[in-house]
């Protein structure tokens, strides 16, 4: 399996360690998770919207990973990409939680950036 491949994976499961922090030292209410959540304070608020954020990431990253794949991009460099989204994913998780909106937005655009660019790559081959 290609880097890119264990990314996506990387990148699926990437929200649910950060709702783990929003929803951890506080009682657990399994009959209205997202309710409780939306009910947050602070970092703990913070971290909701970044676990909801990386979800709403996700879909293109994967559709980018394997167009540009089944379009035969160079394997380094679809490889080197996605390694770049990841590590801003995972940067913008703790920006957020930390509220340091600038930086947030700032990694935001660079994964956004790798998406597009896996994107168009794969529309020129």
């Amino acid at each position: 399996m290609s880097v890119a491949y264990w990314c996506v994976l990387f990148a699926a499961l990437l929200p649910y360690p950060i709702v783990m922090f929003a929803k951890a030292g506080q009682k657990y209410d399994n009959h209205a998770p997202r309710e409780q959540l939306e009910h947050a304070q602070g970092s703990r608020k913070r971290a909701y919207w970044a676990q909801l954020n990386a979800f709403e990431a996700f879909p293109a990253f994967a559709a980018a990973i394997i167009i540009a794949q089944l379009q035969h991009v160079a394997q380094s460099t679809v490889d080197h990409l996605a390694l770049v989204f990841v590590a801003m994913r995972v940067l913008h998780a703790l920006f957020y939680v930390l509220d340091k909106a600038p930086l947030r937005s700032m990694v935001w655009a660079v994964g956004i950036g790798c998406v597009i660019t896996l994107f168009v790559l794969a529309g020129t081959r």
